[in-house]
């Protein structure tokens, strides 16, 4: 009788750490807490045997490069490093008419951190792409001036991901998806539905799984 909590104590000792940096994307703005794409992750990764600890979430609606840097810096719960550590930011900057020119040092520092937080291992860290909120019924009217700077935006974090030997991943093109199937839309029609994280989950869980078994 007394084996299953001590198996229990074993398997939580176990199980990998997962630190999600980022901003509205990443917290899932208007989908519930199981549908946000880190979460989904974790349970699929423990799907296929991976014990998974909750993800750590330093997120928020609306933040820049730099309101991620401060809440991080601020954050006093922090474990010293992460088995896993990713990091998708920087729609708000463009949103809020920030340069591409200020974002990129941004980015790069905020990539820094990430590895830091990763022990310093760059092969446990992955960069997501910003998606193209053009394609939501809240960016249609803009639609062509967005999808232009954010292709600048990701253009730029792909090769910063590159320069560091950090894994980047383009879910980009699915989120252009939202434009012919509105489910993958959340009902704020803006962000992405839970239906469109998991197509995003899908698109590197592989690799993930793969990155954590090494």
């Amino acid at each position: 009788m007394n084996s299953l909590p001590a198996q229990k104590t074993d398997n939580q000792t176990a199980a990998k750490t997962y630190l999600a940096l980022g901003d509205s994307y990443t917290i899932g703005e208007s989908v519930a807490e199981s549908e946000r794409w880190p979460m989904q992750l974790a349970a699929r990764l423990v799907h296929e045997g991976i014990p998974m600890k909750d993800p750590k979430i330093i997120a928020k609606t609306g933040w820049r490069t730099d309101d991620l840097k401060a809440a991080i810096e601020a954050d006093n719960e922090l474990l010293e490093s992460y088995d896993l550590v990713s990091l998708l930011i920087g729609v708000n900057n463009q949103y809020q008419g920030r340069s591409v020119e200020s974002f990129a040092p941004e980015f790069e520092e905020l990539l820094q951190i990430a590895i830091k937080y990763a022990g310093g291992k760059k092969e446990n860290v992955f960069v997501v792409s910003i998606p193209d909120y053009g394609k939501t019924p809240f960016g249609a009217a803009k639609e062509d001036q967005i999808k232009k700077e954010l292709d600048a935006y990701n253009k730029v974090s792909k090769n910063i991901a590159k320069k560091y030997g950090v894994a980047y991943y383009n879910i980009t093109p699915i989120s252009r998806m939202a434009k012919s199937y509105p489910e993958l839309i959340a009902n704020d029609d803006l962000h992405p539905s839970g239906k469109m994280y998991t197509k995003w989950v899908e698109l590197f869980e592989k690799k993930v799984e793969k990155m954590l078994k090494k």
